[in-house]
């Protein structure tokens, strides 16, 4: 729900995710200790293209009071060809969903102190909004310096050469004291210079360009050099604010699949369990669950394992489609979880994950 339409006094900051999972719970995680700290109030704006929001709300429930969230009206991708790309997918979610957040914007500004919006890594396609409501815009990056960095580079490789990345001969480097990177192994994005994605990949560093400033989820000590080149080496750069590391380390009991996991994984042996997980952006494709599936099985190694949907083409579909739910099976190789059962757990689309990284059956304490 919106904040009330009683104005107060109380600093309101409005908060544009893109989708995944893995945007949502630093930006929840940054929401909550500006409020605990620092007495401001939040609103999530949660563009998406109708999928499910199952485990988006899982993520934003037990909140503070002062932070509230809005599921904005689904865009509509009827004209998309079904082999669309995931950045071309997740820049038309935003870009579809201007209307709707200039709406609700508008209410905010009426009913709230509005001081600033917050757009995370891929929410720049929105910024001139915050323009428009004579708002500072903050873009959230929840990555590492380096690949801001490597961002920031690619304006000028895509001067230097023309050939793909992949085929230049020799490694990049992004600033000074950096570790060259080979070019196949630049993101996904840029691997082919013919294909959308990467033109709005480029237009990502035009946009970051307009901020007010940047916020990073990562500190100076750990990534000196990154922080020095963001501060020393881009000409006109908003400034870099390092904040992090924010990651959600409380308890998330009653979440989603937690209570399951974690009683579970109190009956397994101290240092037992493997834990598999791609991140909620890795997707795998159904050949390669199949692999892992025999795997784990042939390995008798006790395991607890986090299934996305498969994709065949693009290696972060599941940021599009976070939930599985009990459909899983059909996705595994016949028999597999009666096989494997007391072995293993296979829980779909999303896991306390701080939590079973420190839990004694995975050798976490």
């Amino acid at each position: 729900m919106l904040a009330s339409p009683q104005r107060t006094r109380q600093p309101h900051v409005a908060i544009i995710p893109t989708p995944g999972m893995g945007h949502l719970i630093p930006l929840t995680e940054f929401a909550r200790q500006l409020v605990l700290r620092h007495n401001f109030s939040f609103t999530f704006l949660i563009p998406t293209d109708g999928s499910s929001t199952k485990s988006q709300l899982s993520s934003l429930q037990n909140l503070p009071s002062s932070i509230s969230y809005l599921f904005l009206s689904p865009v509509d991708f009827s004209d998309l060809p079904a082999d669309a790309d995931i950045l071309t997918r997740i820049f038309l979610i935003l870009s579809r969903s201007t209307p709707s957040l200039r709406h609700s914007l508008g209410l905010l500004a009426e009913s709230t102190q509005l001081v600033s919006i917050v757009f995370d890594v891929l929410g720049s396609p929105a910024i001139d909004l915050a323009a428009e409501f004579d708002v500072p815009a903050y873009i959230f990056y929840m990555s590492s310096a380096f690949s801001l960095c490597a961002l920031f580079s690619m304006p000028n490789l895509d001067w230097m050469y023309t050939c793909e990345y992949r085929h230049l001969p020799e490694p990049v480097v992004f600033f000074t004291g950096c570790v060259p990177v080979h070019g196949v192994d630049l993101v996904e994005p840029v691997q082919d210079r013919k294909n959308e994605a990467y033109k709005k990949y480029l237009e990502l560093v035009k946009q970051y360009h307009k901020a007010t400033g940047i916020i990073v989820n990562s500190f100076v000590d750990l990534e000196p050099a990154a922080f020095m080149a963001l501060m020393e080496e881009w000409d006109g750069l908003p400034p870099v604010h390092p904040i992090g590391l924010f990651v959600r380390t409380g308890s998330e009991s009653g979440l989603t699949g937690s209570d399951q996991c974690l009683n579970w994984l109190d009956k397994q042996p101290s240092g037992s369990v493997l834990f598999v997980s791609f991140g909620s952006d890795g997707t795998l494709s159904h050949e390669q669950i199949i692999e892992l599936a025999f795997g784990l099985e042939m390995s008798g190694q006790r395991f607890l394992w986090v299934i996305r949907t498969p994709d065949d083409k693009a290696l972060n579909a599941a940021c599009l489609n976070q939930n599985v739910g009990n459909g899983f099976c059909q996705f595994l190789p016949h028999g597999f979880l009666n096989r494997t059962k007391g072995l293993g757990l296979v829980v779909p689309s999303w896991a306390p994950q701080v939590e079973i990284l420190g839990h004694g059956s995975t050798a976490g304490s």
